[in-house]
């Protein structure tokens, strides 16, 4: 069974960390619904829920196999604490579809907001 999930970083498309979706399916550009926000965690963004948002935050839907969830996980340091992978909500097409997306698991307090959309610097 796949997973849907929301990235909004360096694993999107084109990004430094694209290869550990390079043999998954990319579904569609996506944008959460109002309430979250990215903050730049030091050269990677960490997606955040801010209740006061009113625009949401621009990424892209893959569907991942349980294989490269597992690697994700991994990749992501789910079993570490650093990251957790949750439900989102997400705009319409995906409005009633579950979709995860992973989110920091500790506090992002003192590192700067991104905004709506991340842009990975260029070396």
């Amino acid at each position: 069974m796949k997973t849907l999930l929301f990235v909004y970083g360096t694993l999107k498309q084109g990004y430094s960390n694209h290869g550990h979706l390079a043999d998954q399916t990319r579904v569609a550009a996506a944008r959460t619904v109002p309430g979250y926000r990215l903050y730049d965690l030091g050269g990677y963004p960490g997606l955040v829920s801010v209740p006061t948002d009113t625009g949401g935050v621009v990424g892209e839907v893959w569907s991942v196999d349980p294989d490269a969830l597992r690697r994700l996980d991994h990749f992501e340091g789910v079993h570490e604490g650093l990251y957790r992978r949750v439900p989102i909500r997400l705009l319409a097409p995906f409005a009633d579809q579950p979709v995860d997306a992973y989110l920091p698991a500790k506090p992002i307090r003192g590192h700067p907001e991104v905004g709506a959309e991340w842009i990975e610097p260029r070396a």
